[in-house]
C-alpha cells in the first residue's frame, strides 16, 4: 500500500516536507527549511527523519526557502538523484540557495566575531559548496499540464500555482493502482499583480491544500490603493521607510507598484534601496522569464520593476552605507518575517525612530520578529541584543501572495469531482481547523489535519 508521511508544512507555514512512498519507489514532494519558533527551526539541525539516500526523486512547487532551503542538507547528507521542478523555478534556485548559503554562512560568521553563540564555533547549516552540488540535480519540467515519467510507476502534471514565478501545484498518478494525489504548493490569487492565474484544479483522490489563510479575509482594498497613503505620511516624516520583503516575488511587485504610483504622482519619487544580493538577482529573473507574466501586463506594456530612484545593492559594504542615509527613503530587504539577513540590521537603526515607518507587506510567521512587533511588542531582541520598537507600524495585507479562504473554496468548486480526503497543509492550526470546518460545511468533504511526522495510507 502506497502511503504518504508529513515531515514539515503541517501545524506550520514553514519546513515543508511531504515523504510518498509507493511501495517500490520514495518520493519527497518540497523540501524546506523550518523558520519561525526555536523548537521548529531545531529541527533543520537534527538529522533527517528519514535516509536521502533511499529517495528516489524530489519534485518542487516552487522555489521559496520554506519549500526547497532544505534541499541542500538533504545532498550534503548523501542525496544524489534528480530534483524536478518547473523552468523558472529551477531559474530562482540558481539564485535562492547561493544567498541562503551565504546568509548563513554570514550569520555564522556575525556570532563568532561577536560572541553571540553557544556553539564554539557557530557553523552554517549548509555551505555554496553543498548548493553547487544540489544545483547540479536540477530537472526542469519543460510543459504544463503534459504527462513527465517521474520514476517507474509513476507520472507528474504541473499546473500553473500563480503563487510565484514558475509556482506549480503538482499532480501524480500511481501508475499501478491508478490512484491520484494533488499537491497544492503554495497558491496564488485570482487576477495576481504579475503573473498569471492558478490554473483549475483536475480530478484527485487525494488533496493536499495549503491553509496560510484559511482563517481569514483579505482587504478589499488593492494593495496600491493600501500602500500610497502610507508612502506619502512616511514621506512628509522625513525619515526612513523600511519594508520587509521577500527577495523572490515581494520585492518585484512593490517595485511595479511603486513605480506605477510615482508615474501617476500619487507617490513622491524617493531614493528606493533594494537590499539584497537576491533580490537583485531575482528581479532580473523576472524580466527574462515574461512568459510566466498575466498577458494583459505585456499587451499593455505596464510592467517595470524598478522605481525611478532605484538602488540595487549587493555587496555588504553598499549595505552598511545605507544605515548612512538621511531624509525620507524606501529600504526594500530581506528576510520578509525577519528572521535573519540584512532587514535585520536596518530594523536595529530605524525600529527606535518614532519618525521611521515600518511596513509589513506579507505573512508573518509565529515565532518570528516581524510577528512579535506586529502583535504590538514594545521592543525586540536581535542578535542578543534588545531594541525598543518607536517607529510607525503598518500593515498592508493585499500583497499577499496566499488566498485567503473565500479564495481558496473558489479554487476547490472548480475540482471536477470531490476527492476521497483532503488533506489541510501549510498553516498554524488556527487557520487550518478553520478552513477544514468550512469545506466540510459548504462542500461536504471529508477532511484531514495532520501532524508532524503522521502517516497517511492511500487505500
Amino acid at each position: 500500500m502506497a502511503t504518504l508521511t508529513f515531515w514539515g508544512g503541517v501545524g506550520t507555514v514553514t519546513g515543508s516536507k511531504y515523504l510518498l512512498d509507493t511501495g517500490e519507489k520514495h518520493i519527497l514532494i518540497d523540501c524546506g527549511l523550518f523558520q519561525g519558533l526555536k523548537e521548529l527551526r531545531e529541527r533543520n539541525w537534527q538529522p533527517p527523519p528519514f535516509s536521502p539516500k533511499s529517495l528516489d526523486a524530489v519534485i518542487l512547487t516552487h522555489a521559496h526557502i520554506d519549500h526547497t532551503g532544505y534541499l541542500p542538507r538533504l545532498v550534503a547528507e548523501g542525496y544524489r538523484k534528480p530534483i524536478y521542478c518547473s523552468k523558472a523555478t529551477a531559474e530562482l534556485l540558481k539564485i535562492l540557495l547561493p544567498d541562503s548559503a551565504r546568509l548563513q554562512e554570514e550569520e555564522a560568521e556575525y556570532r563568532n566575531r561577536h560572541q553571540l553563540t553557544r556553539h564554539n564555533p557557530a557553523r552554517p547549516l549548509y555551505t555554496e559548496e553543498d548548493v553547487q552540488r544540489t544545483l547540479e540535480l536540477l530537472r526542469p519540467i519543460g510543459r504544463d499540464e503534459e504527462p513527465y515519467h517521474l520514476v517507474a510507476g509513476v507520472t507528474a502534471r504541473l499546473y500553473v500555482a500563480g503563487h510565484l514565478l514558475g509556482s506549480r501545484f503538482i499532480h501524480l498518478t500511481l501508475e499501478d493502482s491508478g490512484k491520484t494525489l494533488l499537491f497544492s504548493g503554495d497558491l496564488g490569487h485570482k487576477n495576481p499583480l504579475i503573473l498569471k492565474d492558478p490554473a483549475a484544479p483536475p480530478k484527485a483522490d487525494y488533496l493536499f491544500v495549503e491553509s496560510t489563510y484559511g482563517d481569514r479575509l483579505h482587504d478589499e482594498v488593492p494593495p496600491k490603493e493600501a500602500i500610497a497613503p502610507i508612502i506619502r505620511k512616511a514621506a512628509k516624516r522625513n525619515s526612513g521607510i523600511l519594508i520587509p520583503t521577500f527577495a523572490v516575488g515581494r520585492t518585484q511587485e512593490i517595485l511595479h507598484v511603486l513605480r506605477q504610483l510615482e508615474d501617476e504622482h500619487r507617490i513622491p519619487i524617493l531614493p528606493v534601496y533594494v537590499d539584497s544580493p537576491m533580490a537583485v538577482e531575482a528581479t532580473s529573473v523576472y524580466q527574462q522569464l515574461q512568459g510566466e507574466y498575466d498577458p494583459s501586463l505585456l499587451k499593455n506594456r505596464k510592467l517595470t520593476l524598478r522605481t525611478h530612484n532605484c538602488h540595487f545593492t549587493s555587496a555588504r559594504g553598499d549595505s552598511r552605507r545605507i544605515n548612512d542615509l538621511t531624509g525620507a527613503h524606501i529600504i526594500l530587504s530581506a528576510s520578509g518575517m525577519m528572521t535573519g539577513g540584512r532587514i535585520l540590521h536596518h530594523a536595529q537603526r530605524l525600529l527606535p525612530n518614532p519618525s521611521a515607518t515600518l511596513i509589513f507587506v506579507g505573512y508573518q510567521g509565529q515565532g518570528t520578529t516581524g510577528r512579535r512587533i506586529l502583535e504590538g511588542e514594545k521592543e525586540v531582541k536581535m542578535y542578543k541584543q534588545v531594541f525598543p520598537v518607536r517607529c510607525h507600524i503598518e500593515r498592508v495585507e493585499g500583497f499577499s501572495s496566499h488566498p485567503d479562504y473565500n479564495e481558496i473554496l473558489a479554487w476547490l468548486k472548480e475540482m471536477p469531482h470531490a476527492p476521497r480526503c483532503t488533506i489541510l497543509t501549510h498553516g498554524e492550526p488556527e487557520a487550518s481547523q478553520h478552513l477544514a470546518h468550512l469545506i466540510e460545511e459548504e462542500l461536504g468533504w471529508k477532511t484531514l489535519l495532520p501532524q508532524y511526522g503522521d502517516t497517511l495510507n492511500l487505500e
